[in-house]
């Protein structure tokens, strides 16, 4: 197993934690000096707060745990492809690394639609490790929205009947 391998496994625990409370399986850590200085999962529906991603958490945390606002030597791991929001906190935060699972098709801004971690016009850019326990990380989500689908779909049915 690699050292990727390992903290991304530790993101999907987070990830995990998220699905037990009705959230999207979205699960981060923040590694520095091998250490974890932060872990959090996705909170925006029980907190009803629009930041309340996972990565967005675990920055802050890793924040006040450290004292400072400079997270450099920092990896991020996030089982999902970080969005617009979650990719600029990266960069002012001025995190190393961003290693991350599942591709977002709809709103990935390491890759997918574009990528401000690596934006030259910016201060700062993070190194982008793609595609690390893909399969597992979506997987998680597939299962999620499939299962809240069904759900919706039952309770049309029941409402109809």
């Amino acid at each position: 197993m690699t050292k990727d391998e390992f903290y991304m496994l530790e993101a999907i625990k987070e990830a995990k934690k998220a699905e037990e409370i009705g959230e999207v399986p979205i699960g981060a850590v923040l590694v520095m000096n091998d250490d974890i200085v932060a872990r959090a999962h996705n909170l925006r529906e029980t907190e009803q707060r629009s930041i309340a991603h996972a990565e967005m958490l675990a920055i802050d945390e890793a924040c006040r745990t450290l004292g400072t606002w400079r997270l450099e030597g920092a990896s991020l791991y996030v089982t999902l492809e970080p969005c617009p929001m979650c990719a600029g906190a990266v960069v002012l935060s001025r995190v190393d690394r961003v290693v991350f699972g599942a591709f977002d098709p709809k709103g990935g801004c390491s890759g997918t639609l574009m990528n401000l971690l690596q934006e030259e016009r910016f201060n700062h850019q993070a190194e982008v490790v793609s595609g690390v326990l893909e399969k597992e990380c979506g997987q998680m989500l597939s299962d999620f929205f499939r299962n809240l689908r069904d759900k919706k779909k039952a309770a049309r049915k029941n409402l109809s009947e």
